[in-house]
């Protein structure tokens, strides 16, 4: 059972209740919510000043006495106008954010009947932004002045709050930070990247349901993922672990143990009991990458998983239990794979709630030069070297990194391994244009070589072979053309620009729709695939 820990100021006025015994015949709301019978307060942590010692002894002595088991706890502050905004809410804000929560054992509230009116409202917007996992609480007066009653009443109570423009503005301020952070304060230019940032703030802020990334190889989804898990560790939304995995390299009798566990004998070679990875994820987050990959029984189990909290390990007969909360990933177009029969639809419907488009480096040049300048600072802090690009080299290179001839196949884990190997031949920390050259050459000789593997059998793959060398170059051109577009209409413009204007024909996104199902290709798998 856990334990109330009760947050509140000290009273300086109501807490005093008069001289003698007549204190013990006023109402005195500290010392009467630790005399209600049916809310037992094991710990009560008052906030006062040097000033009020004397006040803060008194009132501990008297709680001894009514409530022996509520440990009382001195909280010194240095407020010098209880009625200032800014400051009551930077002391509060600071206090919350070294109090160490243990949510699993405690169960936190607020106090708000003592102290200003400024301490009230700013006590409710800390609990509303989750810096305070706590709830409400006031203390009331007996309502009958004849009634010989000191205790009062309590009540969890909602309060309708005006807007300060100064916290307003503080909070705008650790939104921006928010967001910096899950960019990993790479000053990004692309606006529907930052867009897409700014919602997956506020769904990590307010939201346990699942999230779905979608994008590329290498486009980031398990360093947001993983960035979106600290940002709600810090909040204290999870406690548990940050648990990843690639569902690609799952098959068989492995896919299922390394997910749900098993029990000793569960099958050839089980020599022990083996958690899970959904265990292991108990209150923190999972994250699944390529949670395409997954077989249908797989599916199935997961999605029971997620639903009810709860599973069975393989070979087991009794469920094991596990809350915890769901990024998926994923390089394909799951709605085409429910048509297919190859993703289960009630799991697709499941994880779909929030789903994201990581765009590859082809469909962000203008966010190439930023990441530059992190790669570098990264390679710098990771190897203790420090490597510069001079002015004419830097101007090649993002010349070259931003043009159509960069395919980028990689993405931005591509970028990041032509940065680092330009810093690590770097002499004397200068990379220079023949530095440059030599990287642009390496690069290029690399996508080269892989030419045999076309954007048509990115998309296709074996079912490319099939094709006739006529149908194979054109689908090629027009995967390209989608790929360099930032929408299906722009895209359709591009390539029926000339017959658009002879034909009369406005609709060119749904020719080019038609097109790509002649295929079994829809828009999002062709973007999708990008390496």
């Amino acid at each position: 059972m856990k334990k109330n820990v009760v947050i509140g100021f000290l009273g300086t006025q109501l807490d005093y209740g008069g001289k003698g015994s007549q204190r013990w015949e006023k109402w005195r709301p500290t010392v009467g919510l630790c005399q209600q019978e049916d809310l037992v307060v094991h710990r009560l942590e008052l906030l006062h000043d040097v000033r009020s010692q004397s006040l803060f002894d008194r009132v501990k002595g008297d709680i001894a006495a009514v409530s022996p088991e509520t440990e009382v706890v001195s909280v010194l502050t240095a407020l010098r106008d209880p009625w200032d905004f800014e400051e009551v809410y930077t002391t509060l804000h600071d206090f919350a954010r070294g109090y160490r929560f243990d949510a699993d054992s405690e169960d936190y509230l607020i106090h708000i009947t003592t102290g200003t009116h400024v301490a009230q409202i700013c006590w409710f917007l800390l609990a509303e932004a989750r810096y305070l996992p706590a709830r409400l609480l006031q203390t009331s007066p007996p309502r009958k002045k004849e009634v010989a009653d000191t205790i009062g009443s309590y009540a969890l109570i909602d309060l309708d709050l005006s807007r300060y423009n100064k916290i307003a503005q503080r909070f705008a301020r650790e939104h921006d930070d928010t967001v910096s952070f899950l960019k990993s304060g790479i000053a990004t230019r692309n606006a529907a990247f930052n867009q897409m940032i700014e919602q997956i703030e506020k769904v990590a802020g307010r939201s346990k349901a699942p999230m779905l990334m979608v994008g590329p190889t290498g486009a980031g989804k398990s360093f947001l993922a993983r960035r979106v898990y600290e940002l709600k560790h810090q909040k204290q939304r999870l406690a548990g672990r940050f648990v990843e995995v690639n569902c690609a390299t799952l098959r068989g009798d492995s896919a299922m143990s390394t997910l749900f566990g098993h029990v000793k004998g569960a099958f050839t070679g089980a020599q022990s009991e083996r958690p899970g990875l959904l265990r292991a994820a108990d209150g923190g987050l999972l994250f699944l990458d390529e949670i395409g990959e997954l077989g249908l029984d797989e599916q199935a189990m997961l999605l029971k998983a997620i639903e009810e909290k709860r599973f069975f390990p393989f070979g087991a007969d009794r469920e094991v239990e596990s809350d915890f909360q769901l990024i998926a990933g994923t390089h394909r177009d799951l709605r085409q794979w429910v048509s297919e029969g190859r993703f289960r639809e009630d799991l697709f419907a499941r994880i779909n709630l929030w789903t994201f488009d990581l765009p590859g480096l082809a469909r962000r040049p203008e966010d190439i030069e930023p990441n530059l300048d992190f790669e570098l600072e990264r390679f710098a802090r990771e190897h203790n070297l420090q490597a510069r690009f001079n002015v004419e080299a830097r101007r090649r290179y993002l010349d070259f990194a931003s043009s159509p001839d960069a395919r980028w196949s990689g993405n931005f884990r591509e970028l990041s391994a032509s940065i680092t190997r330009m810093a690590t031949l770097a002499e004397s920390g200068r990379i220079t244009e023949q530095n440059v050259q030599d990287e642009v050459a390496r690069l290029r000789a690399g996508w080269s070589g892989g030419a045999a593997r076309d954007a048509v059998a990115d998309v296709l793959g074996e079912k490319a072979d099939a094709l006739d060398l006529f149908d194979r170059c054109q689908l090629d051109a027009v995967i390209k053309a989608c790929r360099a577009a930032s929408s299906l209409s722009e895209a359709g413009r591009r390539i029926f620009a000339v017959s658009r204007q002879e034909k009369k024909v406005a609709n060119d996104a749904d020719r080019l729709r038609k097109y790509l199902a002649r295929f079994g290709l829809a828009w999002q798998s062709v973007r999708a695939n990008q390496g």
